[in-house]
């Protein structure tokens, strides 16, 4: 037996605290590399919003699986569907950003140009859409057995449940996106993405990065290899950033190159191509007086409280969207409960005032939730600021920063937004939702 007559000495609390604190920092630093790594590998670029949430690598995670999953993987409707649908939504808040990037993975996946040129130009059932989008985008209350039943018998051009489920999915998914580009300030620095080289899948896309699905053709060459080398996992982001530039400056060289070479015919093909994505979002509109209007100050009584009690997420929404669309239930459930737990200075009583005053103004209460907390931890400029990113954000274009989030680190602000747009998600799913099953009940 070995005895150790030294006395050992540990390190002081606060020292592996510290030490632990940075341990976590790094491997928090290591998952947004790898994510950020694989968007660069496969389109180039890393695109705006994940930019923006990658302050909170676990939270950008679930969304980019979620984005993936509705965007690209087996569902009901076809790849160009979604992405136009995508774009319908979008075109509700006037989000250029989301406009294009859409109408440019529409091209990708095989839609057809013609479409672009506006609303008319798409087919009927698409059309019949638009009805269900501008009333969940501006005034959700108003959403009904009637306008679930309108889609689901229209003759020859009706839906089935899986797929209006999957449309509404997408259609909140997209709105609710709208108030964080606005809310982030993404749209006003919009700048259009350029297109990929040659040798780049189609149908490849950064949500890929969410699943590692990146393509072996895109792994092998030893160019790719070297940059991936190149990147220490425990860098910041500053640096981080500076590496994608670089790499994004790269690029634009090869592609200009290969330009270049191509014919003139060619060339005009591009053109016209990416001039299709560059379509005015009011080509996708009807009813462009339809706005967000006071549902606390509404004069019609036919509209009810939505009582949280009578229809929730937890007891009722989850287990009838995961029903008729496999596994979306789980993938959307973990963006809720990851938004609300995310270790940031935010009180959970914070968080909790401003998803309930969200929900407050979109006329969902719950009965159990004193609402005098909500004046009591937001003030009036930050009450003002949570409602237009939330009910009106292509309104606001540049929504002004109240003053209570001044004194806040990006990253406190953005989740901020984050739990706004999380927020509103839910809460249009909620009225989508029991409206389908009050059309199922009936």
């Amino acid at each position: 037996m070995i005895i150790c007559r030294s006395k050992m000495e540990y390190p002081p609390r606060s020292q592996r605290q510290r030490v632990h604190k940075q341990v976590m920092v790094n491997g928090e630093n290591e998952r947004v590399s790898r994510l950020f790594m694989k968007a660069v590998v496969s389109r180039g670029s890393v695109d705006a919003v994940s930019q923006q949430m990658a302050s909170h690598p676990r939270y950008l995670e679930s969304f980019l699986r979620t984005q993936h999953y509705i965007l690209h993987m087996d569902g009901p409707l076809p790849l160009p569907y979604r992405h136009y649908i995508a774009i319908m939504a979008a075109a509700r808040h006037h989000c250029n950003y989301l406009v294009y990037l859409h109408s440019a993975q529409f091209l990708r996946v095989g839609g057809d140009p013609q479409w672009l040129q506006g609303l008319e130009a798409a087919p009927p059932r698409l059309r019949l859409l638009d009805h269900i989008n501008k009333v969940l985008a501006h005034q959700p209350w108003l959403t009904t057995c009637s306008h679930i039943q309108a889609l689901l018998k229209s003759g020859e051009q009706c839906w089935s449940l899986a797929e209006l489920v999957q449309a509404v999915v997408i259609l909140a998914h997209c709105h609710s996106l709208c108030s964080f580009v606005f809310g982030c300030d993404t749209d006003a620095d919009f700048v259009p993405l350029s297109k990929s080289p040659n040798g780049v899948p189609p149908t490849f896309c950064p949500f890929d990065a969410a699943n590692a699905n990146v393509p072996q053709s895109l792994a092998t060459p030893s160019e790719h290899i070297t940059r991936r080398r190149s990147l220490d996992s425990s860098c910041d982001m500053v640096c981080l950033k500076e590496r994608i530039q670089k790499s994004q400056e790269e690029r634009e060289k090869r592609e200009e190159r290969l330009l270049q070479t191509q014919t003139l015919q060619q060339t005009d093909t591009e053109e016209e191509d990416e001039t299709m994505c560059f379509t005015d979002p009011t080509r996708f509109i009807t009813d462009p007086d339809l706005c967000y209007q006071e549902f606390a100050r509404r004069e019609e009584d036919h509209f009810q409280v939505f009582r949280v009690q009578d229809y929730s997420w937890e007891d009722h929404g989850f287990s009838l969207v995961n029903r008729l669309y496999s596994d979306i239930g789980h993938l959307l459930d973990d963006r809720f409960r990851s938004v609300t737990t995310l270790p940031t200075m935010h009180s959970p009583d914070l968080k909790r005032a401003i998803w309930n005053y969200i929900h407050c103004v979109l006329g969902i209460r719950y009965d159990d939730y004193d609402y005098g907390e909500v004046n009591q931890l937001l003030e009036r400029d930050f009450k003002l600021y949570i409602k237009a990113v939330a009910c009106f954000p292509d309104a606001t274009k540049t929504p002004v920063c109240p003053l209570s989030l001044a004194p806040l680190k990006a990253s406190e602000r953005i989740h901020v937004n984050l739990l706004i747009m999380e927020a509103r998600l839910q809460a249009e799913l909620l009225y989508a939702l029991r409206a389908i099953t009050q059309y199922m009940i009936a």
